[in-house]
């Protein structure tokens, strides 16, 4: 399936803050967006009428791209939030802070979820004792993700291990740091869920 893979910080840029794309360079003064403040193009620096379609529809790509969904995934996980219980726009964040590549970023497990999805992807990662490679897998509370025994003397592994301590677990994941192991405590609520997302302009954007 196709993916975006050009440049991340021109992401960023277009939407005027730190996505966290890439993983420790956004703390770092190498960070376009602190150092270049006009969206990306020959003409960033015009002025730009801004409509309220345009509004919606940024605010539907952050998302997008903050969470590395494509256009598909993210309208099945949309419909899936309708039929769920509550209010759809707290129920696709939900949604999408359980998928198991932003589980194993949440955890600390690597520095964004591009690299995240790359651990799953390449079978580093097990749920529940197995190796899965499906990268949108769903956790539930309850579930067990840890590190495959042989991806232990892996680079990432050895990276994980040494910063472990100075990341920050939400609430709703716990993790033993001696066996680097993480458990699913509970389905995240909107207050536990740390993102700049507006999910009312993205429930008003499938509305129309």
């Amino acid at each position: 399936m196709a993916r975006y893979n050009g440049p991340a910080c021109r992401i960023c840029r277009r939407h005027n803050e730190k996505l966290m794309l890439k993983g420790a360079k956004c703390f770092s003064p190498k960070c376009p967006v602190v150092r270049r403040h006009s969206p990306p193009g020959q003409h960033g620096t015009a002025r730009r009428k801004v409509s309220e379609y345009s509004l919606l529809l940024k605010e539907k790509q952050k998302a997008r791209h903050v969470y590395g969904v494509l256009e598909r995934q993210f309208r099945r996980h949309y419909a899936e939030a309708e039929r769920r219980p509550g209010l759809s726009g707290e129920n696709l964040l939900q949604i999408l802070e359980m998928r198991l590549d932003n589980v194993v970023y949440r955890l600390g497990f690597a520095d964004s979820r591009r690299q995240s999805r790359q651990l799953v992807l390449h079978g580093h990662i097990m749920l529940n004792g197995r190796v899965t490679n499906i990268a949108s897998c769903a956790v539930k509370p309850g579930d067990v993700i840890g590190w495959r025994e042989g991806s232990s003397k892996t680079a990432p592994y050895q990276i994980a291990a040494k910063e472990v301590e100075s990341k920050v677990i939400p609430s709703w994941l716990s993790l033993d740091i001696g066996t680097l192991t993480g458990r699913v405590v509970s389905a995240p609520t909107r207050g536990e869920i740390d993102s700049t997302i507006d999910e009312r302009l993205i429930v008003a954007y499938y509305s129309r």
